[in-house]
């Protein structure tokens, strides 16, 4: 096959008139990635796919998978991995650095203030139903204080890019995000896969997560602690994300621990080792709030550690993320975003919502029962893509069992319009066609804020679909952010 037969290969990609991650607009609004497009260009289909083959039984090997529940078993799958990757240029990243370290200082913000004086509440900036009444809302929370009035420490973001080639946020997740393990794996994956492809691009690294998260742990620690001991608390083996919790204990260099191996005494928290007892200063918890102690939550739950809320609320052990930031995270919540941040920063929000109803308002709930053919409603207290409706692409009896469903429960439920996702050249059985992504940055906070430099960009592999949630079929990409 001749050069420019390969360069032809990537030519007949089609964006469909979407707005194209490795094209802008046009190839000329996209110069940032020219040497990516060259590259990719150079090499014959039958080769992409055998270096795709490599990756996937890689990811077999290494064991980087997660497990999707069905309602007969768990099965454990790889995450899909694509191997063009996304690439997002310095400007671009300078402003959503910006624009995430700014949400992440506001989140903090209300989560301090409705856990202590609730002014926002008392100002009418939200309303406090909303908020008191919220399921992720822990009165045991209240009057606690938490080092450097910090509740979210690992945050993820989830934007997307609309036809107009800005970034919108879609939602918040501060309480225990996922995700990250794959962003470092495929890094290294494409390291050893594509080291042509990435040489002397300018690419920022994404390897010192681990470093970066212990840091920003440590420094959670109570005061007269010197050299703080972490770990990270996992459900167990049968967590969706399991293999996220062993990376991130690895990367961070710190035991991996379950509720049975910690003990609590006179308000401290131990871990039980051969040696003995051994105080815990930090816990870097994967477990929700429910099961985190049975002595204050659900009494029945054999994951968490009897005790650790006193000790907690005595300042003798950190909680990262801290407990009740789940009514940061709430659907609903987010549609204040705009307003949270002007009260607290006095700024305008840097990157925007999408535009949202808020069905639990007269005017929002009567927009979204005339408009559901054009909208997606979305049940606020959901992850993971369950429970949505696309209106535009919803059958007759979809959207009325959705219009029985807000009429029933309004408060459940938001509205936002269909936002066209933008796309990326993927390697499907066709050839290279475009499939929709969206981008969630993780921010660590300690003292301050950093954010990795990239991201994790999941993709709907389905043609036509904008679900991109690995527990529905979605994969992921490598995101190169440029220096």
């Amino acid at each position: 096959m001749t050069e420019t037969e390969h360069v032809r290969l990537l030519d007949s990609y089609d964006p469909n008139d979407f707005y194209c991650e490795m094209l802008g607009k046009d190839a000329s609004l996209a110069a940032h990635t020219k040497p990516v497009r060259y590259r990719l260009g150079q090499l014959p289909v039958d080769e992409l796919r055998n270096r795709a083959r490599d990756a996937e039984l890689e990811l077999y090997n290494f064991g980087i998978t997660f497990t999707v529940y069905t309602q007969k078993e768990a099965i454990d799958r790889i995450l899909p991995f694509d191997v063009i990757p996304r690439v997002i240029s310095a400007e671009d990243w300078a402003f959503l650095e910006r624009g995430v370290a700014q949400r992440v200082t506001a989140l903090n913000c209300f989560l301090w203030d409705i856990y202590h004086d609730q002014k926002i509440l008392r100002d009418g900036i939200i309303p406090k139903d909303l908020v008191l009444g919220n399921p992720g809302y822990r009165p045991e929370m209240e009057g606690l204080d938490v080092a450097y009035k910090n509740y979210v420490h690992i945050n993820g973001t989830d934007l997307v890019r609309g036809d107009d080639g800005g970034f919108y946020v879609l939602e918040d997740n501060a309480r225990s995000p996922s995700g990250v393990s794959y962003v470092v794996e495929n890094r290294h994956l494409m390291q050893r896969i594509f080291p042509d492809l990435m040489s002397n691009i300018g690419i920022r690294s994404v390897s010192n997560y681990g470093q970066k998260l212990h840091e920003a742990l440590t420094e959670m620690a109570p005061d007269s602690v010197l050299d703080p001991q972490v770990v990270l608390l996992s459900p167990g083996t049968y967590n969706s994300a399991y293999f996220e919790h062993i990376f991130l204990a690895r990367e961070m260099g710190v035991p991996l621990v379950e509720g049975r191996d910690l003990a609590v005494e006179n308000d401290r928290v131990y871990m039980k080792t051969v040696n003995g007892l051994r105080e815990v200063h930090v816990v870097y918890r994967r477990i929700n709030d429910d099961f985190l102690d049975p002595e204050v939550f659900n009494p029945d739950s054999m994951l968490g550690a009897p005790g650790l809320m006193s000790a907690y609320r005595k300042g003798n052990v950190a909680l990262a993320n801290a407990v009740g930031t789940g009514v940061a995270d709430d659907k609903a919540v987010y549609a204040y975003m705009p307003r949270i941040i002007k009260y607290y920063l006095d700024e305008d929000q840097i990157i925007d919502n999408v535009e949202t109803h808020i069905c639990r308002e007269t005017e929002g709930l009567n927009y979204t029962l005339s408009n559901l053919d054009k909208l997606v409603v979305k049940p606020v207290g959901e992850a993971g893509g369950y429970g949505i409706t696309i209106g535009p692409r919803a059958s007759a009896e979809a959207l009325e069992e959705c219009r029985r469903q807000l009429v029933e429960d309004p408060s459940n439920y938001i509205s936002q319009p269909m936002i066209n996702l933008s796309v990326c050249p993927t390697l499907v059985d066709a050839g290279i066609e475009p499939r929709h992504v969206d981008l969630r940055p993780f921010a660590v906070t300690g003292k301050s804020t950093w954010i990795l430099p990239g991201g994790l960009s999941r993709v709907a592999l389905t043609k036509g679909s904008i679900v991109v949630n690995s527990s529905q079929g979605g994969g992921s990409k490598d995101t190169w952010v440029l220096e």
